[in-house]
C-alpha cells in the first residue's frame, strides 16, 4: 500500500506521516527531503523558494518511486505538497488499487481562529527557518487545494473547528474500509 499525504504548508502532513509510521511501521518519505537533496546536490538549479516549480519537477521521480514500491510489494507513506491533483492519471488500475491519498485542508475560519496555534506547531517535527504565516496567503493556498481536490476526486479531510486528534486512526480506518 502506498499512502499519499498532501496539502499546503502547516497542515501537519509530516506529523501525520510520523504518526502513521508509528502505528503501521511503514516508512515514509518526505517530498521536502527529496527536494532539498536534489537542490543541494546540484542536480537542479531550483532554489528552496521555487516551490511553484517543484511539483512539475518532482512528480516524474515520485511517480516512479510509487510504481517501484508497488511492484516490489512494499508499503510506503509519501508526504509533501508536491503532489499534482490529477496524480491518478499517471497510473493504471493495477497500480491505483494500491494507492490511497489524503489531502489536509484548513478552512478560512480555522486559520483565522487558530493562526497562533498553527504557527506554534510549525516546528513540531521539522525546524523551519521562518515560521510566521500570512493568513491571507494560507487561506488562498488552502482554497486552491480544496478546489483542486474537488475537481480531481481527491480524498480530503477538512479541518474546520478543531484539529482532529485521532487523524491517523481515522485514516487507518479509511484504508481498512477500502481494502475490504
Amino acid at each position: 500500500m502506498i499512502f499519499l499525504i498532501s496539502g499546503t504548508t502547516h497542515t501537519d502532513k509530516t506529523i501525520l506521516a510520523q504518526q502513521l509510521l508509528e502505528k503501521t511501521g511503514w516508512p515514509y518519505l518526505s517530498m521536502d527531503h527529496l527536494k532539498m537533496g536534489l537542490i543541494r546536490s546540484g542536480m537542479t538549479d531550483f532554489t528552496p523558494q521555487d516551490d511553484d516549480k517543484m511539483t512539475e519537477f518532482l512528480w516524474p521521480i515520485l511517480r516512479e518511486i510509487i510504481k517501484t514500491a508497488i511492484e516490489n510489494r512494499q508499503n510506503l507513506i509519501l508526504e509533501g505538497c508536491y503532489l499534482p491533483f490529477d496524480w491518478r492519471k499517471a497510473f493504471s488500475e493495477d497500480y491505483l488499487r494500491d494507492i490511497q491519498d489524503t489531502w489536509l485542508v484548513m478552512t478560512p475560519e480555522y486559520i483565522q481562529t487558530h493562526l497562533r496555534d498553527i504557527e506554534a506547531h510549525g516546528c513540531d517535527i521539522e525546524q523551519r527557518m521562518e515560521n510566521r504565516i500570512d493568513p491571507a496567503t494560507l487561506i488562498g493556498e488552502n482554497r486552491k487545494v480544496l478546489t483542486g481536490c474537488k475537481e480531481n476526486g481527491c480524498y480530503f479531510i477538512l479541518i474546520d473547528r478543531s484539529y482532529p486528534q485521532d487523524l491517523a486512526e481515522q485514516i487507518l480506518n479509511q484504508i481498512r474500509k477500502e481494502e475490504r
